[in-house]
């Protein structure tokens, strides 16, 4: 199976070796107005669109966004509540980047046993907490691995779906362990997700 990846314009500057699909950004179809959440919006969220995502250092709490995303939020939605990413590893992480989960294959190459999902790109950007769906070659392979960026990685914009954003326990995230840049990031003994359920399923 194809190596789910995230591609970039800087990869020089991560020292790896990413690959971009040239058709990807014309494929994309933006809202004409995308607002980030902001903390007086994430206390509003559905129960349903909040994700409690449990590392070994600590909860993580994700709000969903299925204004840009409504197909690619009901998959999470759908995966989590299934139990699906409980004991599931960060596979690939790389500093100053992001750390990528949701295979339960830990080889960057597995998914769920649901369809892959047509993109469903935004001009949102991808900064410091935004959570987005990895992807293969095609734009429209994403099905149940996602990402946390670590910083702002505007190179991603309208090549990835933007699925959610960190509301809190970015402490968390930040001490997932990190994979080697010189291997692309992927992790040996990785830290893995202990439990990770919607808001709505009860804590």
């Amino acid at each position: 199976m194809r190596r789910l990846i995230l591609a970039a314009g800087i990869a020089a500057s991560l020292a790896c070796a990413f690959s971009l699909p040239a058709t990807a950004r014309s494929q994309s179809s933006a809202p004409a107005v995308e607002q980030p959440l902001v903390v007086a919006q994430a206390a509003q969220l559905d129960p349903k669109d909040v994700v409690l995502l449990d590392t070994p250092h600590g909860r993580v709490t994700i709000g969903l966004r299925p204004d840009l995303a409504p197909k690619h939020a009901e998959r999470i939605r759908t995966l989590a509540s299934r139990g699906f990413y409980d004991n599931v590893p960060f596979h690939r992480v790389i500093p100053g980047f992001m750390a990528q989960t949701g295979d339960p294959t830990g080889t960057g190459t597995g998914s769920s046993d649901l369809p892959n999902l047509p993109a469903e790109f935004s001009s949102a950007p991808f900064k410091r907490g935004t959570v987005g769906m990895a992807r293969a070659g095609s734009p429209n392979s994403a099905n149940s691995q996602f990402f946390i960026c670590f910083d702002d990685a505007p190179f991603l914009e309208g090549q990835y779906t933007v699925i959610g954003e960190v509301i809190s326990g970015m402490e968390a995230v930040d001490k997932i362990k990190a994979g080697s840049q010189a291997n692309n990031g992927t992790v040996s003994n990785p830290d893995k997700i202990v439990r990770m359920r919607l808001a709505s399923d009860g804590k």
